[in-house]
């Protein structure tokens, strides 16, 4: 790597990161408050800088397809399952409060999306299940997100690719067992 003057660690690993937004970021923090160990920042402050421009730039499929990512997710785990799930079920696949979930089910079945009924075996439970329109909207939408996801990833080689996802997956399961579902 080159020296661009960036430094990862407060604490001197010496390992040189890339001059991008958080970079400057990170490096305004040490000039305010030297005495701070801000490696931290170097990849929390990418991850999450990374998963809005990635939002912000896949949605774009979406509202062309009329939809917003939460209604989307929804549809997806409903497809992706093949099977009717409880709007309690869609709040764990989609990491949603019952409310929100509630809500968006509403405007999905209001555009002929997904269909509602009570369970004949217990008439409290409401049954949600993809329409025909809901299927295919959700068959034509992920070839587009795929197609995205495929050419933001193109920059990386294939072994690289597989370090981030493996890297990404042990983060995210310390994460998944430190921090409580948010339902």
């Amino acid at each position: 790597m080159t020296d661009n003057g960036d430094r990862t660690g407060g604490g001197g690993t010496g390992v040189e990161g890339p001059a991008d937004t958080v970079a400057a970021v990170v490096r305004q923090w040490r000039e305010v408050l030297p005495e701070l160990d801000t490696e931290p920042m170097h990849l929390i402050g990418r991850i999450n800088r990374s998963a809005a421009l990635l939002r912000q730039a896949e949605e774009a499929p979406l509202r062309r397809a009329g939809l917003t990512r939460a209604e989307f997710e929804l549809l997806g785990a409903l497809r992706r399952t093949g099977r009717e799930l409880t709007p309690g079920d869609l709040a764990r696949e989609t990491f949603s409060s019952g409310a929100a979930v509630t809500k968006r089910l509403k405007q999905l079945a209001a555009r002929d999306l997904v269909d509602r009924r009570a369970d004949a075996r217990d008439r409290r439970v409401v049954l949600v299940r993809l329409t025909e329109t809901g299927r295919e909207t959700v068959d034509a939408v992920l070839p587009q997100q795929l197609s995205f996801e495929a050419d933001v990833l193109s920059g990386l080689a294939g072994d690289e690719r597989d370090r981030l996802a493996a890297l990404l997956g042990k983060l995210l399961g310390q994460l998944e067992g430190r921090i409580p579902p948010m339902l």
